[in-house]
């Protein structure tokens, strides 16, 4: 089982259980849109396989949704700009320029942590 490679284990039945869990609110709504059982899904779901599928189908799910947000990063920087220079009340010019210096903090804090991190793989790299 790769990822983004339909597996061969897994019924049709699964295949649509999996679906439906991606796509319900719950477990209880998934086997009622997938027609099996609650009890069999939650048994499916603590299978090995079934449950590695469904995570790697979580994560596919997620990483399409962040990259959908990530397009529009740069119009939501620039509408927090607007929003802190432009003349609205000092409630939102205090909430946008507090997002934005939070925002900038956390960018340097994760710069320095990759930092910190990719000298670590190098040391650890070199003694071993």
């Amino acid at each position: 089982m790769t990822e983004n490679q339909p597996t061969e284990e897994f019924t049709a039945r699964q295949h649509k259980a999996l679906a439906a869990l991606l796509a319900e609110p719950s477990i209880r709504k998934a086997a009622e849109a997938s027609g099996v059982p609650e009890r069999t899904l939650y048994a499916w779901l603590k299978d090995t396989a079934f449950a590695a599928e469904y995570r790697v189908m979580r994560r596919d799910a997620t990483s399409q949704a962040i990259a959908r947000i990530q397009q529009f990063s740069g119009h939501a920087a620039a509408t927090l700009v607007q929003l802190m220079a432009s003349p609205n009340p000092p409630a939102i010019r205090l909430a946008a320029a507090s997002k934005i210096l939070e925002l900038a903090i956390k960018s340097v804090e994760v710069d320095d942590i990759t930092a910190r991190l990719e000298a670590l793989e190098v040391k650890y790299a070199e003694k071993h």
